[in-house]
């Protein structure tokens, strides 16, 4: 009885939830830009004021994911500290600055028949962001939301639950003094999956876009089960590519970087491919940088030899999203054989190539059907913050309305606006 009372009670708050969040998304619709903007202004302030509040939270998830047995990057996900607080509210500052996409005229016409047709941007609607542990989601979700006119329904993982409702209380009460609704940036209090499940249901129509934050097996559950659009990504294999015509020196930061900076995001570096010319001068050095930072590098048969330190590579490492300090390497023949592995064994978000070379730049982005293709940069730039997009709700790898890093423009559908004076269809 107890258990369907709970049940009971979390299904009539969760549609509450739902039903608040539609009718803010009504008033957030026909919001001024100045009434945005004042908003991002209370929301800094109000981080700042309540920055002991956050991070004593935060040192409460942190405690109790050690005691789960937690891994080091995934702590490192979770973690907030004055830096990182600040660098929310330099994410905030940015989102600020932006021009306000909704009501934006895309695209305008005149008819033969005197009609004028215009699309005009609008708002999602509702948007229902499932994520695991990473708190900053909240704010960057809440701000990016919040600009395109979108209200958010934030659902964390039991981790990070309470730095995450935290940082919401944050952002309410500038809400509340923005003369705005509460419940333009929610947050489920509760880490039962039972609420996961609703929201993928939609609560009563409620959500209209679901967008999961988290590792493989919660993407795939939510792009599974969701029965509404869903924007997501499930893993993020991120290849580098070292070409033939590769500056070494270049080569070397950026393959470092890219999975060392932070081996357990989404656009670290999991495999090198490097052309069979280049990898008897090049790639000892490789080898001695990685192992000196300590990652572990699982090299294919024709590599392997190259190090004493370095380990065999099996097939399933080709296919595997390390998020820790662990890359493999493969020898390949030419840039043709490095976009056939990366068509076999790529996930669609980030690849990079190494190379002068113009041509083999040309081909490399004209044939990668990644939604990031980059040349001589490291994948570790596979974020909104970093394209100028103040930040991001998450990265999509679908190819329908938003790819890439999903930020205020992506947030918006568009409709038709057609004016004409008294006109009749013959």
């Amino acid at each position: 009885m107890v258990c369907k009372k709970m049940s009971s009670e979390l299904s009539e708050l969760l549609l509450q939830i739902g039903l608040k969040a539609k009718s803010a998304s009504a008033i957030l619709n026909t919001a001024t830009s100045e009434q945005k903007n004042i908003f991002f202004e209370f929301a800094i302030k109000a981080i700042q004021e309540d920055t002991d509040l956050i991070l004593a939270a935060n040192q409460l998830d942190i405690e109790a994911a050690k005691e789960n047995n937690k891994d080091e990057a995934f702590i490192d996900r979770l973690a907030l500290d004055i830096k990182r607080l600040q660098g929310i509210c330099d994410t905030l500052t940015e989102i600020r600055s932006f021009d306000d996409p909704v009501g934006k005229v895309l695209a305008s016409w005149d008819r033969p028949n005197g009609l004028n047709i215009s699309r005009v941007a609008t708002p999602l609607g509702v948007i229902g962001l499932i994520f695991e542990s990473r708190p900053n989601v909240a704010a960057d979700a809440g701000g990016l939301c919040l600009k395109s006119g979108n209200a958010l329904i934030l659902r964390s993982g039991k981790d990070g639950l309470r730095s995450a409702s935290a940082i919401v209380s944050s952002l309410q009460k500038a809400l509340k003094l923005s003369d705005l609704p509460e419940a333009c940036i929610q947050i489920v209090p509760s880490e039962s999956r039972e609420a996961a499940t609703m929201m993928l249901e939609g609560l009563n129509g409620a959500i209209d876009v679901i967008v999961p934050r988290g590792g493989k097996s919660l993407v795939a559950e939510v792009e599974k089960s969701a029965k509404v659009p869903v924007f997501g990504h499930l893993e993020g294999i991120c290849h580098i590519y070292i070409d033939e015509f590769a500056d070494e020196e270049k080569a070397l930061s950026v393959c470092v970087n890219a999975k060392m900076r932070r081996t357990g995001i989404c656009g670290a570096v999991e495999t090198l491919l490097i052309h069979k010319n280049v990898s008897s001068r090049f790639i000892s050095k490789l080898l001695d940088s990685l192992l000196n930072e300590n990652c572990e590098v699982r090299c294919c048969e024709k590599t392997i030899g190259f190090h004493d330190k370095a380990i065999p590579a099996f097939e399933s490492d080709w296919a595997t999203e390390y998020l820790a300090p662990i890359i493999s390497i493969k020898s390949v023949l030419n840039i043709d054989e490095a976009i056939e592995h990366i068509g076999k064994f790529g996930t669609g978000h980030t690849e990079s190539i190494i190379s002068e070379n113009k041509n083999m730049q040309s081909k490399f982005t004209n044939t990668i059907d990644s939604a990031i293709v980059m040349i001589n940069a490291s994948t570790q730039f596979a974020d909104g913050g970093e394209f100028g997009l103040g930040g991001e709700i998450g990265i999509a790898t679908g190819k329908f309305h938003a790819r890439g890093p999903v930020g205020i423009n992506q947030l918006t559908s568009f409709k038709y606006i057609v004016s004409g004076d008294g006109h009749i269809r013959e």
